[in-house]
């Protein structure tokens, strides 16, 4: 009965023991989100994005205000023309549109590719600074802030990431 006894005793020893350990390790969380919109080189890339996206609308209404003038103009041209000329005519038109929205599908397709090389590089660069970070100040685990549900502020080193990475982290590459 007593080996009993002295075996419950040091595995509960065992386990008290290992928990207390674990919860020593040191945890910070970082929020991606704001690190890359105010990083240097984030607000950058967002800004060439951002160019993009205007400029494929500006095409966009631009060729909108083509096709608006092209459709009154063919409505004007219905009674005057012979019914085969207007068909044809429409076909035209019809074809013209479908054309210029593949057009503008294949922009926004490698707009999001961009946008998708960016962030996969933005992590590529990122992921170098955090490890030195995380050795320099023994942090066993840095989360994303996105996934915590809640968190001490102390915990969140953000702000101190996004100094490292301004001062290393000059350009991202888009290859």
């Amino acid at each position: 009965m007593n080996n009993k006894n002295y075996l419950i005793f040091f595995v509960v020893l065992f386990f008290s023991f290992n928990f207390q350990v674990k919860a020593e390790d040191k945890i910070a969380f970082i929020d991606l989100v704001y690190l890359y919109n105010n990083s240097n080189v984030g607000k950058k890339m967002n800004n060439e994005i951002n160019d993009g996206k205007k400029k494929i609308n500006k095409e966009f209404k631009e060729f909108q205000k083509k096709i608006d003038s092209e459709k009154e103009t063919l409505l004007a041209q219905k009674n005057v023309t012979s019914e085969e000329e207007y068909k044809k005519k429409v076909f035209l038109l019809e074809k013209n549109i479908q054309e210029y929205n593949l057009i503008i599908s294949n922009k926004r397709n490698q707009l999001a590719e961009l946008n998708n090389k960016i962030r996969i590089n933005f992590s590529n660069e990122l992921r170098p600074i955090l490890e030195e970070y995380s050795k320099s100040n023994s942090i066993s685990m840095i989360l994303r802030k996105e996934n915590l549900l809640i968190g001490k502020n102390n915990l969140d080193v953000t702000k101190e990431i996004l100094e490292l990475f301004n001062k290393k982290v000059k350009k991202i590459s888009l290859e």
